[in-house]
């Protein structure tokens, strides 16, 4: 299905009867092949993981339940899911009845999975455990006060560069900003990186975030162009970059990438 065909962007009816087909799968070869990765073998570990919090269905009876839930996608499923097409189709549990979250859970995540392509894992949370939000995770240092000569606001990986002796360090920055390639609408991150290897120049790697201010791509995308960027232009041995996204309609997005299994998106941020 071509990306046009997608409700983003369009005007919607809003469904409140169960209906997986409203899931709108999108490719994710096309912008792999951007970044020079095309035969399916991708130099990163990595998921990502959604948080959605508009969720409710009918228990027996016709008394409401409310949830929100985290889904997390694997960055090897072949398919992202365009995310009005998922708030859409999570809007059609609201007038349908389910006997229980475990069986909601269950079809939610059977119907990720065909839709995505791979196993994809969700957990309901009741809204009284909605976790403890943070400004950014600790031990990350924020760079966004680092000088910054000849600020740009279009893509610019050549500002990325690093020396020195081997460092082990984990930065931040609340300044990274996207365009949904589709709406044109804003899309708000703090970016975190961690690795081992030569040091990162900061001010570059600020005015490098800055330069995704006019950029249209989807989360995912963005984070795998930081990914491959950044070892491409300072050849760390380990990397791990994560984006934390604020909420739009009801969902937020957080893909990570990494040289090493075992990392994850971390705790949820302020903005979220």
């Amino acid at each position: 299905m071509a990306l046009h065909d997608a409700p983003l962007g369009k005007s919607s009816e809003y469904p409140d009867r169960y209906d997986p087909e409203l899931l709108f799968p999108v490719a994710r070869d096309e912008n792999r092949r951007r970044l020079g990765l095309a035969d399916g073998r991708w130099p990163w570990f990595g998921e990502d993981l959604w948080q959605a919090w508009e969720i409710s269905w009918l228990r027996q009876g016709g008394v409401p339940v409310v949830r929100w839930a985290e889904i997390r996608f694997p960055s090897a499923s072949p398919s992202i899911i365009e995310s009005k097409s998922l708030k859409l189709y999570l809007n059609s549990f609201n007038q349908s009845t389910f006997s229980s979250s475990e069986q909601v859970a269950d079809i939610i995540s059977r119907d990720l999975s065909s839709a995505c392509g791979a196993a994809v894992h969700i957990q309901l949370h009741s809204v009284d455990e909605s976790g403890d939000a943070v400004g950014r995770p600790a031990g990350f240092e924020l760079i966004d006060d680092e000088p910054v000569s000849e600020v740009v606001y279009d893509y610019t990986p050549d500002s990325l560069s690093a020396s020195g002796d081997t460092v082990t360090e984990q930065l931040c920055s609340h300044l990274l900003k996207s365009n949904c390639p589709v709406t044109g609408q804003p899309d708000w991150a703090t970016v975190m990186v961690r690795y081992t290897g030569p040091a990162i120049d900061r001010s570059g790697l600020l005015r490098y975030i800055v330069s995704f201010r006019q950029k249209q791509d989807f989360h995912e995308h963005c984070v795998e162009t930081v990914f491959t960027d950044l070892m491409s232009h300072c050849q760390p041995e380990k990397l791990m970059v994560c984006a934390r996204y604020t909420r739009r309609g009801g969902l937020d997005i957080n893909p990570w990438r990494s040289t090493e299994p075992g990392h994850d998106a971390g705790p949820r941020l302020i903005r979220q």
